[in-house]
């Protein structure tokens, strides 16, 4: 950046245009607000987790760091069986880049540790095992890194006993397992310098916040179970730019509801989706505040609640980049509109019924810090100037020395001006003009126009200055008069922005003593978008809120819908469902092909699980039990890097249910068997069934859809009221079968199969073929050829033989016909005869 004053032709004239004003370097062009929080939305990183996990006598500690957040994870001591299931939920839900561990491990551990290792398929990708000296994972060397941990939520001015009593009120010290854990992981962070690799080794990994998480009253549901109900569903993003950077979400459960207008809201939502519930306390919390924005009255609110929320912007990396002081000109710009919008959300609560634990959260915990934090912002910030220079700038009346040497800056081109024409005096009558000129960090010079004789090094010399540099056919010296201005003004611009730069440091310390309320902005405003987001899809869909009842033990829906069939099709016909106590608890569906069977399971499993994570359902009412977990059967989830068979996937979702299945969950099977031969598949499942049949009360909840009509024809079940026999209605008109799509008592008599082959498009000779390769079947007798079929077939191979020999050269005295005979002949005459 320079300032110019420029004499030409000796005499004092105005610079041309552009060159008497203090001028810089042109700067790359930056984008508007809107653009620039969109970047910064972009711009983040894909997240990822590093994991400690101990197991020791029955009981499990685990934390994790999240880079999103710059936030360390932890859950309190819980105990885990010896196959450590907890650790597996955990490991599925957060997929860690790397698990850490102590190298003096129990058994079950090291074994658990091997398995996980050897996992090729798993998705994303399998995690990195480490083992660290278990020295390292020691209580009082753990609790001594957890108090000398750098932490920006604690004020510098906090005495150490205060820091112990502070972060004693965060992390459960009395959780043994949990603690070493925390500390594992701290030094693990500080070995692997975690996202400061390429900074000073005194930078430490930043960390804005510990939070804690908890696995109790959580549903179980496996990956298959959310990929068969589409509750997730990812595709190929469109956009060539995007091919090979990302995803995005198909027609899905998440993709409909997902209406968050903050990127963290939809984050949430996720871990909503991925932590199902029946904790009735939190449950109910949820659908108040859905129900209160239901209410026509409270329409326009919402609508100015989800403006406000769409400037909730990721503070968690602005947080994380002040700590390492990287903070950039759009940061300051998304923090004053994210702190501001989080004022405007808390006004707006305070005037909300503060019944409502939501709203009086709001209310009460966006404290005053953050107009402090807002009103800092503004008197300091020029955001304008900011932008145009594309670094920090503040106000005027901020700093009155920053402002005289602003003001001396700025008045640089008239003043350099008249330097410049007595500069100018002194010169060599042969140059016409000159100009002297500020750059920063070099200083003052002198600036003469190159002229024609001045054509080796030498040329250059002028007697009186020092020659400095050639650039753009212009000499640079430096003068007398250039060096007594750089020692009389200094270089004013490197002068003016390390007084800014500590200015934003300042205010970076300021914003960063208050991070604890800006993270608990985060998460309630998220909360409350998650919110807002179900509330206007129930609206739009016309959801209605479930009720909970834990005595029930089963579901009760009356007249439910498939949230996604429903807005594919052009009509849809709702159906009830229940099943609790003792009776009916296993529930056969029979029926013809397409006429909704596995729609119908499927919907039963989704609005279960709609109501598991607290959102309005598709139904006129439901009332949703004690559910414990979600198991299903109904689509093979193929994959080449699995190395197994579908029939042999088939039966570990089978084997999963019946392994793990309580009274208290959901079994959803759909054609099971159909994967190998007819009469042992048709075993397999009546043996599955009359095993959970013969467990009584214990036997969970279980829809069965199946066209294996033996299984009712043969009685292969054994009567009594805990099997309970549905079909889906049709009625056959002439030819055609009528499908009603309506669930009714009974059991089918046929699975229509031909009829639903000619809707595919199959030939009429091969449906009429084979019906009667069916009817023969059922009455036991043997199935003959078509007579046609072989007939054509004995005209070809006698045609293809009388080729073969009119072929032959019977004048050939090296022919053999006992040959052609024996190799042609005889071989063909099965086919022919």
């Amino acid at each position: 950046m320079f300032s110019v004053g420029t004499i030409p032709g000796g005499t004092p004239q105005s610079p041309e245009p552009g060159a008497a004003s203090a001028s810089f370097p042109s700067l790359a062009p930056v984008s508007g607000r809107g653009e620039a929080e969109e970047e910064e939305d972009n711009e983040q990183e894909p997240a990822e987790i590093y994991l400690c996990a101990l197991w020791t006598s029955g009981y499990l500690g685990i934390a994790y760091y999240d880079t999103s957040d710059s936030t360390i994870h932890f859950m309190p001591d819980a105990p885990d069986h010896e196959s450590l299931k907890l650790l597996q939920r955990v490991l599925d839900e957060i997929n860690p880049r790397s698990v850490v561990t102590s190298a003096k491990q129990d058994e079950n551990m090291t074994r658990f540790l091997g398995k996980l290792a050897s996992q090729e398929h798993r998705e994303p990708k399998r995690p990195e095992i480490v083992f660290l000296p278990s020295v390292d994972f020691g209580l009082e060397i753990s609790k001594q890194r957890l108090l000398a941990g750098n932490y920006s939520f604690i004020p510098d001015s906090m005495t150490t006993t205060e820091k112990i009593l502070f972060l004693s009120s965060i992390i459960p010290f009395d959780c043994l397992l949990t603690v070493r854990a925390l500390g594992g992981l701290l030094k693990f962070l500080g070995r692997r310098r975690i996202g400061v690799e390429l900074e000073d080794y005194n930078v430490s990994v930043p960390i804005l916040g510990f939070k804690k998480f908890v696995l109790t009253h959580l549903v179980s549901i496996d990956q298959d179970t959310y990929s068969v109900l589409q509750i997730f569903k990812s595709e190929s993003h469109p956009s060539v730019y995007k091919v090979a950077s990302g995803l995005k979400e198909g027609l899905s459960l998440f993709g409909i509801l997902n209406r968050c207008h903050c990127k963290w809201g939809q984050k949430l939502l996720r871990l909503w989706f991925t932590r199902p519930t029946h904790d009735l306390g939190e449950l109910n919390s949820r659908l108040d505040v859905i129900q209160f924005f239901l209410l026509p009255q409270n329409l326009d609110m919402a609508q100015m609640l989800h403006r406000l929320l769409g400037h909730i912007k990721n503070v968690p990396l602005i947080l994380k980049r002040m700590k390492l002081s990287h903070t950039k000109v759009s940061d300051w710009q998304v923090l004053y509109k994210t702190v501001y919008s989080a004022l405007g959300l808390r006004d707006a609560c305070r005037s909300l019924p503060q019944s409502i634990q939501l709203f009086q959260d709001i209310a009460q915990e966006f404290s005053d810090d953050l107009h402090h934090i807002a009103s800092l912002i503004g008197k300091v910030v020029d955001f304008e100037g900011s932008l145009a220079e594309n670094r920090f700038t503040v106000l005027p009346n901020i700093d009155p020395e920053i402002d005289e040497k602003k003001r001396r800056l700025m008045g640089l081109p008239s003043f350099l001006t008249e330097v410049a024409r007595k500069e100018l005096e002194n010169l060599d009558s042969r140059i016409p003009s000159c100009s002297v000129i500020y750059i920063p960090l070099i200083g003052f010079l002198l600036c003469i126009p190159r002229l024609p004789f001045m054509v080796e090094a030498s040329d250059f010399e002028i007697e009186g200055l020092d020659f400095m540099f050639l650039s753009e056919e212009k000499l640079h010296y430096r003068s007398a008069r250039t060096k007594e201005l750089d020692a009389l003004l200094g270089d004013l611009h490197c002068d003016i922005r390390d007084q800014e730069t500590l200015l934003m440091y300042q205010l970076q310390c300021q914003v960063l003593a208050r991070a604890a309320v800006l993270t608990r902005v985060l998460d309630l405003a998220s909360r409350l978008d998650v919110l807002l987001a179900l509330a206007s899809a129930a609206r739009d869909y016309g959801y209605s809120r479930p009720r909970y009842s834990p005595q029930l033990l089963g579901v009760r829906i009356l007249n439910g819908r498939h949230p996604l069939m429903e807005l594919c099709a052009r009509t849809f016909v709702p159906n009830s469902a229940e099943c609790g106590r003792d009776k009916g608890r296993i529930k056969v569906i029979t029926g013809p092909n397409s006429s909704g069977k596995s729609i119908y399971l499927k919907q039963v499993g989704l609005i279960t699980f709609m109501a598991l994570v607290g959102s309005f359902v598709p139904a006129e009412e439901a009332e949703i039990g004690a559910v414990d977990a979600i198991f299903t059967r109904i689509h093979s989830c193929e994959s080449i890097s699995l190395g197994l068979s579908t029939f042999m996937i088939d039966l570990n979702q089978v084997a999963k249910a019946v392994n793990n299945a309580t009274k208290q969950s959901l079994v959803l099977i759909d054609e099971f068997g159909k994967g190998t031969n007819t009469v042992d598949g048709l075993a397999l499942l009546a043996a599955v069934l009359r095993h959970w049949l013969a467990l009584g009360p214990m036997c969970p909840h279980i829809f069965v859809a199946t066209n294996f009509l033996s299984l009712v024809q043969l009685q292969l079940l054994p009567q009594g009221p805990l099997v309970q026999y549905l079909t889906m209605e049709t009625c056959e008109d002439g030819d055609d079968l009528v499908f009603f799509y309506q669930v009714c008592e009974g059991i089918a008599n046929a699975s229509h199969a031909s009829y639903t082959a000619a809707q595919a498009g199959l030939p009429g000779n091969l449906i009429a073929r084979g019906k009667e390769v069916s009817d023969l079947i059922r009455s036991g007798k043997p199935i003959k050829p078509v007579k046609e079929l072989l007939k054509e077939k004995q005209m070809e191979n006698c045609q293809t033989l009388v080729d073969k020999f009119l072929k032959l050269d019977l004048e050939d005295p090296n022919l053999d016909l006992d040959i052609f005979m024996s190799q042609e002949v005889l071989p063909a005459a099965p086919g022919i005869l």
